[in-house]
């Protein structure tokens, strides 16, 4: 759906049962569709993310989501960033995931200010 409607439905769902809307957010959006953003939304999601909430993010994540994070930092902070990951060492699957929420709610908060644009099927797709 719309982002119009997606948000009318959110709004309503939240009315009638808040835990269940919280439920239905996190499914609608998950660390993994980090790759549907573009070069400089995820450019601008790392700004607001620090560096040990991302490494531990990271830890775990398919290539696709660690390249697309990667190829948006300069070189010495893609290194400070795998540095980071290494000295973390094994993680507790939970503290993967409250990592991975975080950065997602990061995420959410831009797109809801305007600052970036998730895309959301082809009504949502971005035209250069």
């Amino acid at each position: 759906s719309d982002r119009a409607t997606e948000r009318a439905v959110m709004e309503r769902l939240r009315d009638l049962d808040q835990a269940l809307a919280d439920e239905v957010r996190a499914l609608l959006l998950v660390f993994d569709d980090l790759v549907t953003l573009d070069d400089r939304s995820i450019q601008r999601v790392l700004q607001d993310v620090a560096t040990p909430e991302l490494a531990l993010a990271l830890k775990g994540a398919n290539d696709e989501v660690t390249d697309a994070i990667m190829r948006n930092m300069s070189q010495r902070a893609k290194e400070s960033l795998l540095e980071e990951i290494d000295l973390l060492g094994p993680v507790r699957r939970s503290d993967v995931d409250v990592a991975r929420t975080k950065v997602i709610a990061a995420v959410r908060l831009l797109e809801e200010a305007g600052e970036i644009v998730i895309s959301r099927g082809e009504e949502n797709e971005l035209i250069e």
